[in-house]
């Protein structure tokens, strides 16, 4: 398995005692699958995806991807990891405005051992198969949200991650264009052979992902 969770455990103190937000969470998945992850607010799926992310440390469990557990690693060689093993696609684009569409795409490789030829080339192949050729200088300012969502998947994307994880990346959407940002998030995901993760809200995303499971008082099961 690319990723493989094992008893994952989150808990925060608070003035009443420790505060539980996962409990025991055992999740597995291979390049090629994809899951969607519903729930309440406050259920937990937020922080299960930000330490899929390496952005927060769990409690007590395991996470391995790729075979390597993350939480082993250096701060150094986590920031490194994280770079290249883990795409983010977030609610809010996150674009940098004084940037045009192709330098956004381009901003993890400032970072990365690969080489800048090789990226900038992905990142224009990339921008074409999300429809965005025609737009690579314009500034985000000067573009649609559908449009800034779909930079925002090339980012993701651009190092060829193992691990795409998405947290409600069609929630400031509209219908219409969450839709297509939706399909075109899982075609990718299938192009890349990534392992893909979103979080959502959307019954009509998380209806077409293969596999959906629900986060309840943090514990994962699969949908009903």
């Amino acid at each position: 398995m690319s990723l493989l969770v094992r008893d994952l455990s989150k808990e925060y103190a608070a003035r009443s005692g420790p505060l539980p937000i996962l409990r025991g969470v055992d999740l597995e998945l291979a390049r090629g699958e994809a899951l969607a992850v519903m729930g309440p607010s406050g259920s937990g799926k937020s922080t299960l995806l930000h330490i899929l992310g390496t952005l927060d440390r769990p409690s007590a469990g395991s996470v391995t991807l790729d075979g390597t557990d993350p939480f082993g690693l250096t701060e150094a060689e986590l920031a490194a990891f994280r770079n290249r093993r883990i795409g983010f696609v977030f609610q809010d684009h996150h674009l940098l405005p004084q940037c045009s569409v192709l330098e956004n795409v381009l901003v993890p490789t400032l970072v990365s051992e690969v080489k800048a030829a090789e990226t900038e080339a992905y990142a224009r192949a990339l921008l074409d198969r999300v429809g965005l050729a025609g737009r690579l200088d314009h500034r985000p300012a000067e573009l649609s949200g559908g449009e800034r969502q779909r930079v925002a998947v090339a980012r993701a994307l651009v190092l060829k991650p193992t691990l795409l994880l998405a947290d409600e990346p069609t929630g400031n959407l509209d219908r219409k264009t969450a839709q297509a940002v939706g399909e075109l998030l899982l075609d990718l995901h299938r192009q890349e052979n990534t392992v893909l993760v979103v979080v959502t809200h959307s019954g009509d995303l998380a209806r077409g992902f293969p596999r959906r499971m629900e986060m309840n008082d943090g514990t994962l099961a699969p949908a009903t």
